[in-house]
């Protein structure tokens, strides 16, 4: 799987974590395209909600990617900003995001994938498939006005990114980089 281009500041601590043995400045970030958390060293301070690049070419903003890291273990300025941060990624990247209204498909034969965003049943499932059939969504604001009845769709798929990135154990993610499962030892 490709690696993150750019991420979202969540929090700069520049002395670090006050738990650390190492006084050096870190950054928690959400990767843009996978969703991928991650704590990194900058290089400079670096400002909440500043989007910047960590690939794997030079880094202005980064000096390296400490480690990918899971939700429990973002600060509760990071949390707090996490909500705020799917939010812009999502309205930034809005046809993406449209796209999935457009082609999601079945998971199982009794499961879609228009049913893992909350508040969404078969019922609504249903109406999304007939309507784009007919013609593709141009809009939430389109998708919202031919489809009655059915929740703000735009914070449905907000809601399930922050619920993939705070839920370790899914069967499925849409949006979300799976994260890392623990291998136990002596096991393949």
């Amino acid at each position: 799987m490709p690696n993150e281009e750019r991420a979202l500041v969540l929090d700069y601590l520049a002395k670090g974590k006050p738990n650390s043995y190492k006084s050096e400045p870190v950054a928690q970030v959400l990767g843009e395209q996978f969703f991928t958390l991650l704590e990194v060293v900058p290089k400079k301070e670096l400002k909440v909600m500043e989007s910047i690049y960590v690939g794997k070419d030079e880094r202005a903003e980064i000096d390296y990617i400490k480690r990918r890291i899971n939700s429990d273990e973002l600060t509760s300025t990071a949390a707090a900003e996490l909500e705020k941060a799917i939010e812009k990624i999502v309205e930034e990247n809005t046809a993406r995001f449209l796209e999935f209204y457009n082609t999601a498909g079945p998971i199982t034969l009794r499961r879609h994938q228009l049913e893992l965003l909350p508040g969404f049943g078969k019922k609504h499932m249903q109406d999304i498939i007939r309507e784009r059939q007919k013609k593709p969504f141009e809009s939430f604001e389109d998708l919202n006005k031919r489809v009655k009845l059915l929740p703000d769709t735009f914070k449905a798929i907000v809601k399930r990114i922050e619920f993939e990135l705070r839920e370790p154990n899914l069967n499925h993610y849409l949006f979300v980089r799976p994260p890392v499962k623990e291998r136990a030892f002596g096991r393949r």
